[in-house]
């Protein structure tokens, strides 16, 4: 049975402000709806240096939505992630601590407890497909989703969408320069070819 696509705007979230009063998060999506989630999907905007919480057993992606970027200092190594950075997965558990390059950022994390997942750079006007069991778009500018077999959707930036159809897609952004993540998740573990 094919869901609905779900369209959820970053900017209709309410932000939620971090204990150490460093940042605010929008809890965009969690799979299952019901806690213990197993994928969640959030956007964080970080307005001082501070550490992260840490995520036990969490596999977390993190990429650059706004700003400059970030260094995140773990226990042996240091981590430049920038809006032109792929983004960097590391263990939810290591909490690294986070200093801002210039200024406050917005960033997209996708966090695993459960199964596997997957959050890859858009390629505008190239087809993506990829075969977990729900499948996502976070877009940063405004364009055009396009899904085999479905009609066409207009999509604003800082946009979520989830449940998207199994089969290839493409994302046509309306301006030059970045255009978002796939995003993709299997309660399951699959095998990666």
């Amino acid at each position: 049975m094919m869901r609905t696509v779900r369209q959820i705007h970053a900017d209709s979230i309410a932000p939620t402000p971090w204990r150490n009063r460093g940042g605010q998060t929008r809890e965009l999506l969690t799979r299952p709806e019901a806690d213990p989630w197993q994928l969640r999907i959030s956007l964080a905007d970080i307005d001082a240096d501070g550490p992260f919480s840490a995520f036990p057993e969490t596999q977390r992606w993190f990429g650059v939505v706004e700003g400059a970027g970030v260094v995140l200092s773990f226990a042996d190594r240091h981590s430049t992630v920038t809006p032109e950075s792929p983004p960097l997965c590391f263990d939810g558990a290591e909490a690294p601590h986070c200093t801002l390059l210039n200024g406050p950022t917005r960033d997209l994390n996708l966090m695993l407890r459960r199964g596997s997942a997957q959050m890859v750079e858009v390629q505008p006007n190239h087809v993506w497909h990829e075969g977990f069991g729900e499948r996502g778009l976070f877009t940063l500018c405004e364009g055009t989703l396009h899904a085999q077999g479905h009609a066409t959707l207009q999509v604003a930036a800082r946009t979520l969408l989830w449940f998207l159809p199994s089969g290839p897609c493409r994302f046509d952004p309306r301006a030059p320069g970045r255009a978002g993540w796939w995003l993709a998740w299997s309660a399951d573990a699959i095998r990666q070819e």
